[in-house]
């Protein structure tokens, strides 16, 4: 199952990011940037600095999430944001004993697609299982034909196989992860993963990490979400057509997870 944690973020967002932004509107030293930013003078600035668009400022915040139960596909869609740090349990290192799955919701509801995606599951287990072993055992072979020290060539012929062996593991393959984006990045993964148009999985992802960065900074995110939310749709002929209904949800996101 999908969990998000914030795990660390940038002390006083907030006003660090008025901070910034007051150094680029006014001939302050740097001394005297965070004197008088009292929570009603921090939001003013934000607000101004959004309004005109201007968001180099908000890059000086950075946010670190812990993420589990994810697929591998959505590693591959999240990984897609460059501009971001990802931490990721490797299946080159880690053995995939009994892996966990992410089972997609239209799969779920079906019963018959749903035994036989399992079977399927299970089948992948039993041959990923089956091929590391014999991966191992031609590995171990020749280190100890070649001298190898028992324990040392058990130990790296297991690890040589799994490398090659997680070939034959699926996208749904169960994953986590720690990831860590500036607000800036944040802002942009919103608007493109928020939207109905992005797969199910990181759009739930995305959505949970929203609520979590609202709670902690709710001025800096306060518009953030898809494209919509803050200003006209940008999926042209693609657009999903529920404007309205989008800017109600995430105006109210916070208060609905809190409730």
């Amino acid at each position: 199952m999908l969990k998000v944690t914030l795990l660390e973020y940038t002390p006083n967002p907030e006003r660090l990011v008025a901070a910034a932004a007051k150094l680029c509107y006014s001939s302050s030293d740097i001394d005297g940037l965070m004197e008088g930013l009292n929570p009603e003078k921090t939001e003013k600035f934000i607000e101004h600095l959004m309004s005109l668009g201007h968001e180099s400022p908000i890059e000086h915040v950075s946010f670190t999430f812990g993420i589990e139960g994810v697929s591998r596909a959505l590693l591959a869609q999240i990984t897609r944001h460059r501009i971001a740090s990802f931490s990721v349990k490797s299946q080159r290192y880690v053995m995939e004993n009994q892996f966990a799955y992410v089972t997609p919701p239209e799969i779920e509801q079906c019963p018959e697609a749903k035994e036989f995606f399992d079977e399927v599951m299970e089948e992948i287990q039993q041959k990923y299982d089956r091929l590391a072993e014999i991966l191992q055992k031609n590995h171990y072979d020749r280190m100890i034909a070649e001298g190898v020290e028992e324990k040392t060539a058990r130990r790296q012929s297991e690890k040589s196989a799994i490398e090659d062996a997680r070939f034959v593991l699926p996208n749904g393959c169960e994953t986590k992860m720690i990831v860590t984006m500036n607000a800036r990045s944040l802002y942009n993964f919103f608007r493109l993963r928020c939207c109905t148009r992005a797969q199910w999985e990181i759009r739930e992802l995305a959505t949970q990490m929203l609520v979590l960065v609202r709670q902690a900074a709710p001025v800096l995110f306060s518009n953030a979400g898809p494209s919509c939310v803050s200003g006209p749709c940008k999926e042209g002929s693609m657009t999903c057509g529920k404007a309205a209904e989008m800017r109600a949800k995430f105006k109210n996101l916070g208060e609905q997870n809190n409730g």
